[in-house]
């Protein structure tokens, strides 16, 4: 039998980490909560638990998850974010392969709490993403915040689970506004460091079609106003990245 570990980075989640190891303590053998010096009640929140906690100042999104993963002491990995958790479902899909581990990574779908509402469609559900793995033939890479965990091996198999990753995002549109503005900022400047760049076609053109996608062709409209505000966003959020990249283009050049 594989012994698992639950892995979670964290910052100022008192509203959702109780739910996220109250779903994980069941399931892994450790729980290990790498938190970016908190300043709400996250810690003793995690202190009530059986967990190893490690504060660590913040080193960006993928630097900070390849740190948390290196924090564990087994190599088969559950890891979420503060504000998921695992349901049901999925709790019992992941101890079924203690006894039956086969694949280098196994995905599940992310399901979306937006102001109290479950999304459905758009770029939000099937929202999948492979959160259960083996560590040593994997690690977490992309372009900041958009992280996400790849396989050395890009052709090794996987598995879709049964079950859904909770995800208790924004909780009033103010929120999801400041977060807009926050993300499109390290999005920028993480395109500029790894050479990308901007241009009015693509400040034009990226919304309008970012916007397209989520909403008629992934059913967005099905969703209802909350619905339309997520597409509305989504476009919103590719073109302040673009233009704040453009400026950033601007700014360095002169």
């Amino acid at each position: 039998m594989i012994k698992l570990s639950g892995v979670i980075i964290t910052y100022n989640e008192e509203r959702n980490i109780e739910n996220c190891l109250r779903s994980l303590i069941d399931v892994v053998d450790e729980i290990v909560v790498v938190d970016s010096f908190s300043t709400d009640d996250t810690k003793t929140i995690c202190q009530k638990f059986d967990v190893k906690f490690i504060e660590q100042k913040f080193l960006g999104y993928v630097e900070q998850k390849n740190f948390a993963l290196s924090q564990a002491s087994n190599d088969y990995i559950v890891s979420l974010d503060g504000d998921e958790s695992l349901s049901k479902e999925l709790q019992k899909s992941i101890v079924a392969l203690k006894n039956n581990w086969k694949y280098d990574g196994y995905y599940s779908n992310r399901f979306n709490n937006f102001c109290g509402q479950w999304i459905k469609h758009s770029d939000w559900y099937p929202n999948r993403k492979l959160r259960v793995f083996d560590r040593r033939k994997a690690s977490w890479k992309g372009i900041n915040p958009h992280d996400n965990i790849v396989l050395n091996d890009n052709s090794s198999p996987t598995r879709q689970l049964k079950g859904d990753i909770l995800h208790i995002t924004y909780q009033s549109y103010s929120e999801f506004n400041k977060k807009t503005e926050y993300f499109s900022t390290i999005a920028s400047k993480a395109y500029y460091k790894e050479g990308k760049t901007s241009n009015f076609f693509k400040i034009l053109f990226n919304p309008t079609w970012a916007f397209f996608k989520a909403y008629f062709l992934r059913l967005g409209f099905l969703d209802g106003l909350n619905g339309f505000i997520i597409c509305v966003q989504t476009a919103n959020i590719t073109f302040l990245k673009y233009s704040k990249l453009y400026e950033l283009q601007k700014k360095n050049k002169a």
